[in-house]
């Protein structure tokens, strides 16, 4: 719930995000999915894609994020749910480097 209300905002054509530093040495996500999206087996269909873009990506932590999918992200394949993802996450600087995923540090 702090996210919603003191998170930071940016949005996408197909999920907008909300991000808040949450002090832990770990990133948390959630996942909205209204019923603006579909009936059920789309918007668990659309969950379900989310999840795992979220999870094959390299994510720096200590954030709290909450995507929230656009009605248009009912139609979307995976790539283009994955690019719009991508994008955001790209905007914030939340993606984490080769770099720093094998421990070296970027200065």
């Amino acid at each position: 719930m702090a996210v919603y209300k003191s998170g930071k905002s940016w949005g996408g054509d197909l999920i907008w995000m909300k991000a808040l530093p949450n002090g832990l040495k770990l990133s948390r996500y959630g996942f909205s999915v209204t019923k603006s999206v579909g009936k059920a087996v789309v918007r668990n269909r659309v969950r379900r894609l989310l999840r795992e873009i979220v999870r094959l990506k390299s994510l720096r932590p200590g954030w709290d994020i909450v995507f929230v999918s656009r009605p248009s992200a009912a139609t979307a394949d995976y790539h283009q749910l994955d690019g719009s993802i991508s994008r955001l996450l790209g905007r914030v600087c939340l993606l984490q480097d080769k770099d720093e995923k094998n421990g070296n540090r970027v200065d």
